[in-house]
């Protein structure tokens, strides 16, 4: 288990919100932030507490990415044309592990890399197993046969939780999903408010 996965809980009560909007009430009993200091009086944050908190609730959201791995997407992002914030979460969404995650063949977005990792997944007929591997349009996602029938996979297509977003399309019965396009900001159905505009000032500032 990785220290990020281990203190998943950890990101949402230092955030005060549930990053995933999964039905575990883990905010009820301890609202304060987490660590030594946690149920010290805090004080008004500075710009770049704010921008810093952005950034580290945005990256916290997409699982067990590193501070260099965020970091190059935002890179990445700046040097292509057009908006920086949209070509940001345009590169994030498209992470294999994140496209899985939103088909809903699996529970969470750590289980989506796990899952990856595993060899469950198949891009276009061919077996992926790298979670940053990055989705094109028209991609075909699929569960390898024998994996079809994890319980795992059973559980999150059946779940209410969260729906698929419009630019994907699968097939549930076959497994399967298409990536159609790459969204906007506004079409990722994040659970709380992202705020991408302050990660683009954190990281333009450094």
């Amino acid at each position: 288990m990785t220290k990020r996965l281990s203190s998943k809980y950890k990101i949402c009560r230092r955030n005060g919100e549930n990053l995933w909007g999964r039905p575990k009430r883990f905010l009820t009993n301890r609202l304060y932030a987490p660590g030594e200091h946690g149920q010290s009086r805090r004080r008004r944050p500075t710009d770049y507490g704010v921008q810093l908190a952005a950034k580290q609730k945005l990256k916290g959201y997409y699982g067990n990415i590193t501070e260099r791995q965020f970091r190059r997407v935002y890179e990445e992002a700046y040097r292509h044309r057009g908006d920086t914030i949209e070509n940001m979460i345009g590169l994030l969404e498209r992470r294999l592990d994140i496209v899985i995650y939103r088909m809903k063949f699996v529970p969470t977005v750590f289980s989506a890399r796990q899952f990856v990792n595993h060899g469950h997944i198949r891009v276009n007929g061919r077996k992926v197993n790298i979670p940053s591997y990055r989705v094109k349009p028209e991609d075909v996602i699929e569960i390898k046969e024998a994996s079809r029938e994890l319980p795992l996979v059973l559980e999150a297509v059946v779940s209410g939780d969260r729906d698929v977003p419009e630019y994907l399309e699968v097939d549930i019965d076959r497994m399967r999903g298409v990536f159609h396009r790459t969204p906007s900001f506004a079409e990722v159905p994040y659970p709380v408010r992202m705020e991408p505009n302050l990660v683009v000032e954190f990281y333009s500032k450094a």
